[in-house]
């Protein structure tokens, strides 16, 4: 069992496949890219089955989430979900990424065992999505949601930011397209993740305004409470239901009392929480022959030391040295 100090108990692993992304997104990383890790720094499709099968079967780990970077970018990837789901006992698998690529490898993740996507899409308008991510792949990212669905990765969810100046106004035209498509729309408010360091908490759309937005269009009913349980969106029914809309107001409305998640990185680092600091290092431990007990026990000491929360309320507050591509979403 992974619990920590305030009884937290993490059953939800992310897991960072590559730090690399074929798009730039303003909020994420500059157009020019970062310095990619090293082949050599990244824990190896064995490396990575073997942690996953570790957390399953001795840590009490049972949801499994495979992130970036982009995942869909890592060649072994349709192998690592096909071998997870061979486990013995197999956890819950779902992909996060931006839907390039997804329309020829849906149906092969299904295959694997993969049970759902998110897919990110911040905008309805080509025009915007070429300012957003500096690429012109909108048409792709559709055709990705919609492989995926027919593949049968149920539910298919989109998460979308939304930013001032480029698509603050869409909140409501995205809603109706989810509803129309049968997509669980959840709008996340900008984080201070991004390469730059360039996140001001007083240019971000917070989700009171994400809300007061929706409302222009939407009757919104809360969920109630004990349905969310520590999942990170706050859900509204749309009209009544049946159809949903989930807000991750990450900065104004955190959730860390509730948290389960266990972070690992591309290149093999324990992180207790996207805003951490501080990382473990399993990928050195794996490498030096350390049995899978004293690797277990290295992981339960790092979520026994996770602190309260995010810190993001604290003037003191640092954004974490690495970004959210070398982290994990």
């Amino acid at each position: 069992m992974l619990i920590d100090t305030y009884g937290r108990v993490a059953t939800d692993l992310r897991v960072s496949l590559t730090d690399r992304c074929n798009l730039r997104c303003t909020y994420c990383m500059p157009e020019e890219g970062l310095q990619w890790l090293a082949k050599p720094e990244l824990l190896t499709d064995d490396e990575i089955v073997r942690l996953v099968s570790l957390a399953v079967t001795r840590l009490g780990v049972t949801e499994v989430r495979f992130t970036g970077g982009e995942p869909l970018l890592r060649p072994g990837l349709v192998d690592i979900v096909s071998r997870c789901a061979e486990l013995s006992l197999r956890p819950r698998m779902s992909l996060t990424t931006n839907g390039i690529g997804l329309a020829r490898t849906a149906e092969a993740l299904r295959e694997a065992g993969l049970d759902r996507v998110n897919v990110s899409l911040d905008t309805l308008r080509p025009e915007v999505f070429r300012a957003l991510t500096r690429r012109d792949r909108h048409h792709d990212v559709l055709a990705g949601l919609a492989a995926a669905r027919a593949a049968g990765l149920d539910p298919v969810k989109v998460n979308a930011v939304l930013m001032p100046g480029l698509n603050e106004d869409e909140a409501p035209d995205l809603l109706a397209w989810a509803v129309a498509n049968d997509y669980e729309l959840r709008f996340i408010e900008q984080m201070p993740l991004d390469a730059q360091h360039g996140w001001k908490r007083d240019g971000m759309i917070t989700a009171g305004d994400i809300l007061t937005s929706l409302r222009t269009r939407f009757d919104l009913t809360a969920e109630e409470r004990e349905e969310r349980g520590s999942a990170p969106a706050e859900r509204w029914l749309v009209d009544g239901g049946p159809a949903r809309v989930g807000v991750i107001a990450s900065v104004t409305r955190p959730f860390c009392r509730a948290c389960d998640r266990t972070r690992l990185t591309a290149d093999g680092q324990v992180r207790t929480c996207l805003f951490a600091r501080e990382e473990t290092d399993l990928r050195g431990a794996l490498r030096s022959g350390a049995g899978d007990e004293e690797i277990a026990g290295l992981w339960r000491r790092a979520m026994w030391g996770k602190k309260a929360g995010s810190g993001l309320d604290d003037p003191a507050f640092l954004q974490p040295d690495r970004p959210m591509s070398a982290i994990g979403g």
